[in-house]
């Protein structure tokens, strides 16, 4: 149908992919080799000019809610369950020396 890969060129491009390559897997790999770049030629030989663009091939849209400014907690609210708060706000162990 195309071109075709030979076992030459399988253990070519085995060699730049630094892959280990068993000889008895060569033919193998020649063979579906083959096959992908059948289907490929398929594929392409499809018209496609009339069939528009696409990114996605659903219609995706409004998936997220609208951002909207709501009320947050307040800073009593966010400090009600610390271990340790002080004026209002976290009271953490000091880590620094001196400071």
């Amino acid at each position: 149908m195309g071109a075709t890969i030979g076992e030459e060129q399988v253990r070519h491009v085995a060699a730049l992919a630094r892959l280990a390559l068993p000889e008895a897997d060569v033919s193998r790999y020649a063979r579906e080799l083959d096959r992908i770049l059948e289907h490929v030629a398929r594929l392409q030989a499809i018209d496609t000019a009339d069939i528009p663009l696409t990114s996605n091939a659903l219609v995706v849209a409004g998936v997220l809610r609208p951002d909207e400014a709501r009320p947050g907690l307040s800073g009593e609210d966010a400090v009600r369950n610390a271990p340790a708060q002080h004026a209002g706000m976290y009271q953490v162990p000091r880590v620094l020396d001196g400071a």
